[in-house]
């Protein structure tokens, strides 16, 4: 039952019949959209040796990038960091 927005109701059984079939439809779509969702998390089976140790090494690049990426900016905004310490200063 497929209708416009502008359709016009005469009885209180129209309104009821339209009620309803706007209901299956979003029932249906809701369980479409469920489905989806499920799928997009799925996790992927390593089912393979290789896939794992592809997945190892993956993810030890993104590690060693990440410590190299920290230890370069802590290097050039030492200077920066050392202004707002609260380290004590030396006495003369």
């Amino acid at each position: 039952m497929t209708s416009s927005p502008d359709n016009t109701y005469s009885t209180l059984d129209d309104i009821r019949q339209r009620k309803e079939a706007l209901r299956r439809q979003l029932d249906r779509d809701s369980e479409h959209i469920g489905q989806l969702w499920g799928s997009i998390f799925v996790k992927r089976n390593e089912s393979s040796r290789g896939e794992f140790i592809s997945s190892v090494i993956a993810n030890s690049a993104l590690a060693i990038d990440a410590f190299l990426l920290a230890r370069k900016l802590r290097r050039n905004y030492n200077g920066i960091i050392n202004l707002f310490s609260r380290k004590k200063r030396k006495k003369k």
